[in-house]
């Protein structure tokens, strides 16, 4: 699993974690907000911070193929080149609380399909780090 810091509007100071890992096989991208609590603004609309990068533009039609395939890029290009505040968890336990999933018109970043939602890091060490990463950006 990758952690990564992600500006979601222009404000300066508007940062959240997102997380970035496959399943079923790689087939699939799993993305989502990386819970923090009692964090304010925390977890924005993955989907809606997408869809004002206007996706459509590189991925085409329908908008929620190129939202899912904009999510996937940005989980998966920080898990190839790290930028200050990365984390990487090789075996981090986690669940994600769903709130969708893309199939997508056709394979992107070595998927096939997005499933989107919100990262919960079960090991309190994991989630401290987590904090501490986010701290550095807000």
């Amino acid at each position: 699993m990758t952690i990564a810091p992600l500006r979601y509007t222009w404000d300066p100071a508007a940062y959240c974690l997102i997380g970035y890992a496959t399943s079923e096989g790689g087939l699939a991208a799993v993305i989502g907000t990386v819970a923090i609590p009692g964090r304010k603004n925390s977890e924005p609309s993955l989907m809606d911070v997408a869809a004002r990068h206007q996706p459509t533009s590189v991925y085409g039609q329908p908008l929620e193929h190129a939202q899912a395939c904009w999510l996937i890029c940005a989980g998966w290009s920080s898990s190839l080149i790290p930028k200050p505040g990365c984390l990487e968890f090789l075996d981090a336990a986690w669940k994600l609380e769903r709130q969708g999933t893309v199939d997508l018109k056709s394979t992107m970043y070595g998927h096939d399909q997005a499933h989107i939602g919100r990262f919960v890091l079960t090991d309190p060490e994991l989630r401290a780090q987590a904090v501490r990463a986010l701290d550095t950006y807000a």
